[in-house]
């Protein structure tokens, strides 16, 4: 459905003296809706919700990568602390599904509604993005890994027995998110329709129809609609080289109502490799041309980003701690203000809190980190990429102008220096402009100064005017302003950028920064004088009345300084720094900035939100160091309380009251000793006994796999069996003949960083110990150091470690076995063979809370050994104090201590595991266990990753933590590594992290016992 709206100007174009945005002014776009709703509507500028033009702030994070519920709140607090209006989330079919008629939205972090509660509670519009395939760097995209074996055929196109498969995920999915649609009073405003698909055509030029692909997204889009999803369902491109999906585009079968597009222009992955064959030869600061693809690809809809680069995931081998480098605050600054150089209105950062890949959610692509370089780190710490980030989200939430601007004018020629490039961008209704600055060779690093062209409603001007100029210092970029309405006035120009405003008492309190040691100027239309009120930070402040404004030029150093304007209302100075912790809390849970209802804080390391009781006002938030706090506030405020606590008010002088917080204090942890350990690999034993409800027979001479096995042996991928993740198990047996083989050959698929371990009649015979950029290695094992039986069968044992499914169609590769073969001077075969993976059933989970992916074959996972309650009381302890784990030979052994931690209340503490090993025994690999969660994956011979965050719920912060180990050790020389616990940081927070999470860490059951 469509409707028209001019973009012609209030303004004329001769007042304006626009030039060259005639012809764009005077465009007519189409209003469009979906048929459905009309509380949700898009254009060419923007997208509409409620009748009011937005301009989209996002940022990404994923529940299932974060599974203690209590938490999301402290995230999303943060998310809207930051200015974002909106957050985006996948969800996970295979998290949701991990077995063929098992649905699980109810077990643990199952249950996502919450969050959908606490969008609407804290005022952040909502994008859902539900699949069926989602990439996100999880296991098989976030296929379940039923699905892969090649039963389901090629998978995202419209074969039946696809469509059997994710109908009920989708058509339940469908129905939990209706009531939380904006249509049904929640804060849903978009859902995606799968993933960057492309595919929509044979032949793009030609506009040859690909049929079953669009026949699949049609088929998405219907169970949609037949679900209660009225909102307008959107897509995203994965490059600039599809155009698949858009009515812009062209009236094919599967089209969406609104499309967009995802781009990392510094790599999705620490390792670069990986992108060149999509992006190019990297250059690092290096920005792309999107203005064009979305002129060509969808002109009547919003320029629309469902993913922009938020950082990097750090892949096997990476470097400890990701790659920040190129990804950090500078590229905050660069990267997202280039987005509005190219009038893009709508962009979701990707990740804005990466997470923990904790269980086996990851795919052989990255490792267990998904810290992801993102504004929120990994461990819930904020720093200097949040608050970069943060500079410009709290702009973009009260520029309300922006969500509707033309590009009338870009290059070189409107700055006086030619290294400078500046986007003029125009709202064709108020004439606001917005002049974007940055190196016109963007990976430049050098000090660029200059004077800005600009056009104002009182004509055009070259600014400063008097004296100093604008600077750029290296990968940086500038939104200058001219016309911006705060409140009631208007900001002819400002050479310095808007972080935010307020509307306290009935006066103007506008806030605005430059680097340290930079100069600025801007003019208010109205006030005709100014003086300095408090002068922490500026200097060469230099006043200009006007006839009907005022002008003012300064120098910003450290700190925080503010200008009164003639008729009462303020500016606020800022510096980087000071700016950095300057909070614009709002008192309304509405996510439309409101001016009338917001105060401004500053000096704490997180404001969390605001509320006026009577003449009290109560701010909640967290410190790390003692601070002071500084308020702007209505005049009828007496009493300041933080986090209930009624401070002290030092002083009420220079427009804000003053008041001091506390630092937090140090947190100690406890020793980890008291180790006891016990074996975890009985199925090497020729006492061992294979008959149990663990193994199955693999028996199969078929596979719907497209990936043909060996012809001498039967089907050995796992997933035919119904094992998926983890590490699995395999016992083969072979008679002794006259001539006995000498040894065998193994050819393995396990992805990137796999590895596996063999033993023949409980003699290790061998490894592969895996390499980063290796997916599948066969070879060739001797059985010189074995002893074959003279009578009865021989146990050939091979335990392998599965590093998850490969993304997209390669989903579809296998895992496990691709050839066995015995080798030798006679005939061979093997007469039988087994496998052993995750202990669980057809038809249920033993760990529905955990799920699917927590766990793997190894015995101790199987029988239990890493839950919270597990009987170790006969097992071997430890005979010192140590905290290093040892196991002698290859084998693999499992190592429990219990830990009580005290945390004080109102405290915020993250603890992490640091697992370390000497390289002369690093030939290992260990899981590490945190009352039942897998929170580890430790392979110090592949990658680099020696810190692990774990998270309170997962940690209890009051009481007893069962921490759990499995070392294998992959050598006959043996292995050892060393286990610690540190604070990362503590804070002083209104946050409650004392919370019960018992109902999250279900306790073993004997029941584990039949899966030995």
């Amino acid at each position: 459905m469509v409707g028209f709206r001019h973009a012609l100007g209030l303004l004329g174009l001769s007042t304006l003296g626009l030039g060259v945005a005639a012809q764009s002014n005077t465009t007519e776009w189409p209003i469009h809706d979906n048929g459905l709703t009309k509380i949700v509507e898009w254009d060419h500028y923007s997208f509409y919700v409620n009748g009011q033009r937005l301009f989209v702030f996002s940022g990404e994070f994923h529940y299932w990568r974060f599974p203690v519920p209590e938490l999301w709140r402290d995230l999303l607090e943060k998310v809207k602390a930051a200015g974002f209006n909106a957050f985006s989330i996948y969800n996970h079919w295979g998290y949701h599904n991990p077995l063929p008629g098992v649905l699980d939205f109810e077990s643990g972090a199952h249950d996502f509604t919450e969050i959908m509660s606490l969008a609407k509670e804290l005022g952040l519009y909502m994008i859902v993005r539900p699949g069926p395939y989602i990439n996100a760097e999880a296991n098989a995209g976030g296929f379940p890994l039923w699905v892969t074996t090649g039963a389901y055929g090629g998978l995202r196109d419209n074969d039946p027995r696809y469509t059997e498969a994710w109908t009920p995920y989708m058509t339940e999915i469908s129905k939990i998110l209706a009531p939380h649609l904006i249509t049904n009073g929640g804060n849903v405003i978009l859902v995606q329709v799968e993933n960057e698909l492309g595919g929509q055509w044979l032949n793009t030029a030609q506009k040859t129809p690909n049929v079953p692909v669009q026949e699949y997204m049609a088929l998405l889009e219907d169970a949609a609609r037949e679900n209660g999803i009225n909102v307008p369902l959107t897509q995203n491109s994965p490059n600039m080289n599809d155009f698949s999906w858009s009515k812009d585009f062209s009236d094919a079968v599967g089209n969406v109502d609104v499309v967009g597009l995802d781009s990392y222009p510094s790599c999705w992955s620490c390792n670069l490799s990986e992108c060149t064959g999509t992006n190019g030869q990297y250059v690092a600061y290096q920005t792309q041309n999107y203005y064009d693809y979305f002129t060509k690809q969808s002109p009547t809809q919003p320029s629309f980003m469902p993913e922009f680069q938020g950082g990097s995931y750090n892949p096997w081998g990476g470097p400890q701690g990701g790659c920040p480098g190129d990804i950090g605050a500078d590229f905050a600054n660069l990267f997202y203000r280039n987005l509005i150089y190219q009038r893009v209105s709508a962009v979701s950062l990707y990740m804005v809190f990466g997470g923990t890949s904790w269980g086996w959610h990851a795919a052989p692509v990255v490792a267990t980190s998904y810290d992801y370089s993102s504004p929120v780190s990994e461990n819930r710490q904020i720093g200097s990429k949040y608050y970069e980030t943060k500079l410009l989200t709290q702009f973009t939430r009260v520029a309300k102008d922006l969500s509707m601007t033309d590009r009338v004018g870009v290059g070189a020629g409107y700055a006086t220096n030619s290294a400078i490039s500046v986007s003029e961008l125009r709202n064709p209704e108020t004439g606001a402009g917005f002049y974007v600055a940055l190196q016109s060779y963007s990976p430049s690093s050098t000090l660029e100064t200059f004077q800005l062209n600009i056009t104002t409603s009182q004509g055009k001007l070259t600014v400063p005017q008097h004296g100093g100029q604008i600077a750029i210092n290296g990968h940086q970029a500038k939104i200058l302003v001219t016309d911006f309405q705060f409140g009631s006035k208007k900001l002819l120009y400002s050479t310095a950028e808007v972080l935010s405003y307020v509307v306290i008492d009935g006066k103007e309190i506008l806030a605005l920064w430059v680097p340290t040691g930079e100069s600025g100027e801007f003019t208010v239309l109205g006030p005709k004088s100014a003086k300095i009120k408090s002068c922490e930070g500026c200097a060469n402040v230099k006043f200009f009345p006007g006839k009907s404004s005022v002008t003012v030029s300064f120098t910003q150093n450290a700190g925080m300084s503010v200008i009164e304007l003639s008729d009462g209302s303020k500016v606020v100075l800022l510096d980087r720094s000071a700016a950095y912790l300057f909070w614009a809390p709002s008192l309304t849970a509405d996510p439309v900035y409101d001016p009338d209802s917001t105060v401004f804080v500053q000096g704490p390391y997180l404001v969390r939100s605001s509320s006026i009781q009577k003449r009290t006002l109560e701010l909640t938030g967290d410190v790390a160091n003692a601070t002071s706090l500084r308020v702007f506030a209505p005049k009828s405020i007496n009493t300041l309380k933080w986090n209930g606590e009624v401070l002290k008010i030092t002083s009420s002088a220079n427009g804000f009251l003053t008041a001091q917080l506390k630092g937090a204090p140090s947190v100690k942890l406890p020793a980890l000793t008291s180790w006891k350990s016990a074996d975890s690999l009985p199925e090497i034993r020729t006492d061992y006994n294979a008959s149990g409800i663990a193994w199955k027979t693999a028996d199969h001479t078929n596979t719907s796999n497209p990936t043909a096995p060996a012809s001498n042996n039967p089907v050995l991928y796992v997933d035919d069996y119904g094992v998926h993740a983890g590490s699995h198990i395999y016992r083969a047996t072979f008679p002794t003949t006259q001539k006995p083989p000498t040894g065998v050959f193994i050819n393995i698929s396990g992805g990137l960083a796999f590895g596996y371990s063999v033993w023949l009649n409980s003699h290790f015979i061998g490894s592969w110990l895996g390499l980063s950029y290796i997916d599948k290695q066969g070879i060739q094992l001797s059985f010189t150091n074995a002893t074959l039986n003279s009578n009865g069968d021989n146990v050939l044992v091979i335990l392998m470690d599965n590093s998850g499914h490969d993304q997209r169609s390669a989903a579809l590769n296998p895992r496990g076995i691709t050839n066995a073969t015995l080798i030798g001077p006679g005939t061979y075969s093997f007469s039988g063979w087994k496998i052993a993976g995750t202990a669980t059933t057809d038809t249920a989970l033993l760990d529905p809370v955990r799920g699917f992916l927590n766990e793997g074959g190894l015995y101790a996972e199987r029988v239990g050994m890493h839950l919270p309650g597990y009987p170790d009381s006969k097992w071997e302890s430890s005979k010192t104090a140590s905290s290093v784990l040892s196991v002698q030979g290859a084998g693999v052994r499992v190592f429990r201590t219990q830990v009580p931690l005290n945390i004080p209340s109102g405290i915020d503490v993250s603890i992490s595991f640091r697992l370390t090993s000497p390289s002369t025994a690093n030939q290992l690999r260990a899981l590490l266990f945190v009352n039942g969660y897998q929170y580890g994956r430790f392979n110090p011979y592949i990658g680099n990753q020696i810190d692990y965050p774990v998270p309170p719920g997962i940690l209890n912060y009051k009481g007893k933590n069962e921490i759990a180990i499995t070392v294998w050790s992959q050598s006959v020389n043996g292995a050892e590594m060393n286990v610690e616990w540190n604070v990362e940081y503590a804070h002083k927070s209104s946050y409650n992290m004392n919370f019960d999470a018992s109902y999250l860490q279900p306790g073993w059951d004997s029941k584990r016992l039949a899966y030995a």
